[in-house]
């Protein structure tokens, strides 16, 4: 009983954080004695770890490494198709996956956003 309990407060407490961040443009608006001010932000409030996108070299390549034949490594690049079409083909049967591990070894292989954070 305890335990459910526990596990309940905690699951509330980590539901109430997370709804409090918003992922999409806020629209402000300000009221003043005479005028509405309408202020419209472009900012987009995420996570700061989906903010920074860093990539390590080091992380693509134990993925490219362990689950290279369901393409792991490419969605975590920000090659979202080209993941999914080695996730279908298994890597074009590993030879795909032998590809990409000697691209990222050799840093030719880089994330969709530029270059990496963390090299080898």
């Amino acid at each position: 009983m305890k335990l459910k309990l526990l596990f309940s407060l905690i699951a509330i407490f980590f539901l109430s954080v997370n709804a409090t961040y918003a992922s999409f443009p806020v629209q402000r608006t300000a009221t003043n004695s005479t005028t509405i001010v309408e202020e419209q932000s472009d900012e987009e409030f995420t996570s700061p770890a989906a903010a920074a996108g860093s990539k390590s070299q080091v992380v693509a390549l134990l993925l490219c490494f362990f689950l290279g034949l369901l393409g792991i490594h490419r969605f975590y690049l920000g090659y979202i198709w080209q993941g999914v079409v080695q996730l279908l083909t298994l890597g074009l049967l590993g030879i795909w996956t032998i590809i990409d591990f000697v691209r990222i070894v050799t840093g030719d292989l880089q994330p969709k956003n530029g270059s990496y954070d963390k090299t080898l």
